[in-house]
């Protein structure tokens, strides 16, 4: 039994054979039933981070970004598909010791979505409405509110905004007891679809180029740094899942539709589907510079404290991946 152990050992080391990496335990991968996390959605579905992990995953669901980093911050989870802003307050609240970024998972796919027959054609409309996103202190609730203050509306004055789960703001838009959402993807287009919505404000609309990131990988600094190896791992499935989604968007939508069909006990239609993937880019760049920029408005909102024993640029290491892209020959992220 010796022998046979420090054969493969040896033959790992001589990189005769492929070895797997795997933790001590089951990787901890939390996501969210949003399409933005579609790499966790069909990577779960398929099998593909097991295979590359070499050992079981444990995939643990949340409704928000705030929610997930207290899993993270506890141990209780090792990474992450999460929404920038969380990502980023969990990093400076710890001093710069919590977490790294180390991709980036999906751009745009976030909108205001108003009543179709709620009067509201302008920002003046808004007024004395509620409108809610997904959790407080969330990427969505803090773009609304930067947008409003840009709009120079206050919330609480002007108007009220209100923090409610994905599944329970498609429920209370149906019985219009609210008069808008800031949601991520597939939320905006079930508003539409399932409950007489019409896009007021699509989130890409407000940024240069269009481009913005709506959710990002992060990794548990402890973890990453005792198992570089498995992490390296966890990178080549989530780049090989984002590849495979971009060249099979069909085959990758019905497995989507098929996780999120679990959680919500109702497949989605064609239409919402092919609908919620046309606002949505799905990367691996994490996309530093708007990045950084949502970390400026959150600052500016008081989301996010300022601290010098954790430097921003910081909150970023794509060192791994960018050695998983130079194997395949692919571009760095910078």
């Amino acid at each position: 039994m010796r022998i046979a152990v420090l054969s493969c050992l040896v033959v790992c080391l001589l990189h005769v054979l492929p070895c797997s990496a795997s933790a001590a335990g089951p990787v901890r991968i939390g996501y969210f039933a949003n399409i933005t996390h579609a790499q966790a959605l069909v990577g779960k579905a398929n099998g593909t981070f097991e295979k590359k992990v070499g050992g079981r995953v444990d995939w643990k669901m949340f409704n928000a970004g705030p929610t997930a980093m207290e899993a993270l911050l506890s141990g209780a989870i090792d990474v992450a598909y999460v929404g920038p802003n969380p990502a980023l307050n969990a990093y400076v609240r710890s001093g710069g010791k919590a977490l790294r970024i180390i991709a980036g998972a999906a751009s745009g796919g976030a909108s205001l979505v108003v009543q179709k027959d709620g009067g509201i054609r302008s920002v003046a409309d808004l007024k004395g409405k509620r409108i809610a996103t997904p959790e407080f202190g969330n990427t969505q609730d803090i773009a609304l509110r930067h947008w409003l203050k840009e709009q120079k509306l206050k919330p609480g004055s002007d108007l009220q905004v209100m923090p409610v789960k994905n599944a329970e703001i498609l429920d209370l838009f149906m019985q219009k007891k609210i008069a808008a959402a800031w949601v991520p993807e597939p939320w905006v287009s079930r508003l539409i679809y399932e409950a007489g919505g019409k896009i007021f404000l699509d989130e890409r609309n407000v940024w240069p180029g269009g481009k913005f990131p709506t959710a990002v990988l992060v990794v548990r600094t402890e973890f990453l740094a005792g198992n570089r190896e498995v992490v390296r791992s966890i990178l080549e499935a989530h780049l090989e899942t984002t590849e495979w989604i971009n060249a099979q968007p069909g085959k990758a939508r019905k497995l989507v539709n098929g996780e999120l069909t679990k959680v919500t006990r109702k497949p989605m239609s064609d239409a919402v589907l092919n609908d919620a993937f046309s606002r949505l880019l799905i990367t691996y760049d994490p996309a530093r510079q708007a990045l950084m920029t949502s970390a400026a408005r959150a600052r500016d909102l008081g989301f996010l404290p300022r601290s010098d024993k954790a430097p921003l640029e910081g909150v970023l290491d794509l060192s791994i991946l960018n050695q998983v892209l130079a194997g395949k020959r692919m571009k760095p992220v910078k």
